[in-house]
């Protein structure tokens, strides 16, 4: 089993700055890929951006050039810092772990309420 804890979220002002933090423990191997996903009341949770086991990122439209993903396998934590927040950034961060082994497993933390507002 593995367990995802995040942490980072809050209320902050249009075009303010925010870090959210993932940290993974239980039974992880080195072939990991983590992401943030977010989903916005009433709507479907939708892909922010993602760092694969190989050092490569990728992001969403909507955040690139304002959200930055990165992570420090010795901690096995992932980081989003996110900068020029708007209001439509405001949502229900959620971190992902996809392992794969023999079989591909994949786990959700319980998710961090981010809201921008003035």
């Amino acid at each position: 089993q593995v367990q995802l804890v995040e942490s980072g979220g809050g209320l902050v002002q249009p075009g303010g700055s925010l870090r959210l933090s993932c940290t993974a423990s239980g039974r992880i191997t080195s072939a990991n890929g983590m992401a943030w996903h977010r989903q916005a009341p009433g709507k479907e949770r939708e892909f922010v951006a993602s760092y694969s086991s190989g050092g490569l990122t990728n992001y969403a439209d909507s955040v690139k050039g304002r959200f930055t993903i990165s992570r420090d396998n010795a901690k096995n934590t992932v980081y989003l810092q996110m900068n020029s927040l708007k209001p439509e950034d405001t949502a229900v961060y959620y971190c992902l772990i996809v392992i794969v082994g023999q079989i591909t497993e994949s786990y959700w933390g319980q998710g961090t309420q981010v809201t921008v507002s003035s």
